[in-house]
């Protein structure tokens, strides 16, 4: 038999809220039992993250529903900082209470982190150009990555899409990500998405539809009796009044009798239950009564999230708000800060404004580091081909790049990669907690719940994004470490395609995918070789 826990439930403002020691020690436990192996196994990136958390929480431990899940899905891709990390902080956190779910942050995040340390100081050891063998291997393993994300975006779209409407933002959603990128671009979508669903959902724009509509039938209906009255005009016979009058109804009888000649009413009710038409008493009561029953704030028990009061969340993203303030304000009124505070404040910027998670933390660091010459193009690019066979959150690429600028600079690569970890990551972590408290005081809103399925949508659509751009520059080698895109050779294609069959229909996981990836790169590698290219 499990440990068994239970969950904590405080409901004012106090210390309590943030650290809970009842029955600690099984807590902790439970937490390492559970997380201690998901920082070496998780790999390729948020999109098959959030898969896995699907599958081992919702459906095989039973922590957390399917509803919590999708409303923990859109809060973490809503909100800047890296999203699968916030949630499985969240899920943890909700579970067990803050202190494991800071373990289980260290659980997720250290493994690849470190990792990535060390990945650094042998890149500084390196000179200028690595071996072909190398380059192929890096090549296999982002082509396998694309395969594997690729999967996963369909998955979580099979379970974002519920109607029509979430089919179409899923697509927008991705369309628009494909066309543009910006540091804004990403969270004014996701907005944009809440905004569609809830006009949507509370059919916002049927009632003047309909008034359009009804307006245009009654001028049809108007021009049609002129038209008849003119017709009758026409063919009725001269002759005394009486006889007029007997020629004209008779027409007027026979037209009526014709197919399609029938008046249409001026003001049918409408296919939309909720959508009511002027001085339709049935629809009214029922746009009532589904009114009533929609905004009921009663949330079932399986579904609650009690993690704090709204009191204690509003002051822990108050107190966020606080510190970044003061790191912007020392980062510009200080133009001679030393190089490892500019890199702290460079990453915890970048940390505070990511929306979108690990795909769109790649370009902003490359804009935060590269461009102030910290590292070099080369040495990003390598960095950024191997973080995606690394497991774990993709914001590890902060450790790396810290590493690599600390030991440029002159100072020591631990400190860096120090700096660079908690700079990139306290941001999220620290604002989900905080919105973890107002969040239970408001997700039973109808509103609320109506925003969430769009921006849900959305979100899952912006995944597409991330495998797009990774084909685009999954193939490195000599002659371009720029990268350049996989369709350019087949092999890759082919990997590709074997890394989604695999997954989708043998059940491959995640980590076979990516080892089965590096060793056909090192085959193609042999191949080319022995043929002399």
């Amino acid at each position: 038999m499990g440990i068994k826990t239970k969950r904590w439930d405080p409901t004012t403002w106090r210390l309590r809220d943030f650290v809970n020691l009842d029955e600690i020690g099984p807590r902790l436990w439970t937490t390492f039992k559970e997380n201690w192996y998901m920082g070496f196994t998780s790999f390729g990136g948020p999109p098959v993250h959030f898969k896995i958390f699907r599958d081992k929480y919702v459906t095989k431990l039973h922590w957390i529903d399917e509803t919590v899940y999708q409303e923990l899905f859109s809060i973490c891709q809503a909100f800047s900082g890296p999203g699968s990390t916030k949630m499985h902080y969240c899920i943890n956190l909700i579970r067990l209470g803050f202190p494991p779910a800071v373990l289980a942050f260290f659980l997720w995040s250290l493994p690849g982190a470190l990792g990535m340390f060390g990945l650094a100081i042998g890149i500084s050891n390196v000179g200028e150009t690595l071996p072909r063998a190398v380059y192929a291997l890096l090549s296999g393993l982002n082509a396998a990555t694309v395969g594997i994300i690729a999967l996963a975006a369909v998955q979580l779209a099979q379970k974002a899409i519920t109607d029509k409407l979430t089919r179409l933002l899923v697509y927008l959603g991705a369309a628009a990500g494909l066309l543009y990128n910006a540091l804004w671009y990403f969270p004014v979508l996701m907005l944009a998405a809440g905004v569609v669903a809830v006009v949507w959902d509370f059919r916002w724009l049927h009632p003047p539809v309909l008034w359009v509509v009804n307006l245009v039938r009654k001028k049809k209906v108007k021009a049609g009796d002129e038209e008849r009255e003119v017709e009758l005009r026409e063919q009725v016979p001269a002759g005394s009044g009486v006889e007029r009058e007997e020629a004209r109804e008779e027409l007027r009888k026979s037209q009526e009798g014709q197919p399609g000649s029938k008046e249409p009413d001026v003001a049918p009710r409408s296919r939309y239950p909720s959508a009511s038409v002027p001085g339709d008493r049935t629809s009214q009561e029922q746009l009532q009564q589904e009114e009533e029953e929609q905004e009921a704030r009663v949330v079932p028990t399986s579904h609650q999230i009690n993690v704090m009061s709204w009191k204690s969340g509003l002051a822990l993203i108050v107190a966020f708000l606080a510190s970044f303030i003061a790191v912007m304000l020392t980062r510009g009124l200080i133009p001679s800060n030393p190089l490892l505070y500019r890199l702290f404040s460079n990453l915890y910027l970048a940390g505070t404004i990511i929306f979108g998670g690990g795909p769109v933390v790649i370009p902003l660091l490359r804009e935060y580091i590269v461009a102030e010459n910290w590292v070099s193009p080369r040495d990003f690019l390598i960095g950024l081909a191997l973080i995606q066979g690394f497991p774990g959150p993709n914001f590890n690429f902060a450790v790396y790049l810290g590493t690599l600028t600390a030991i440029n600079g002159g100072y020591s690569g631990v400190l860096g990669g120090f700096l660079g970890f908690l700079a990139i990551f306290l941001p999220g972590i620290w604002t989900v907690h905080g919105t973890m408290g107002l969040w239970s005081a408001i997700r039973g809103w109808r509103w609320v719940k109506s925003a969430l399925r769009g921006v849900n949508a959305a979100a899952v659509g912006l995944i597409y994004t991330a495998v797009y751009r990774l084909w685009q520059i999954g193939w490195i080698d000599e002659g371009f470490s720029q990268g350049k895109s996989l369709a350019d050779d087949p092999w890759w294609v082919v990997v590709t395609a074997g890394s989604y069959v695999g997954g989708a229909w043998f059940g491959v996981e995640p980590p076979v995918a990516c080892i089965f990836g590096a060793v056909l790169g090192l085959v193609r590698y042999g191949v080319v070789e022995a043929q002399g290219y």
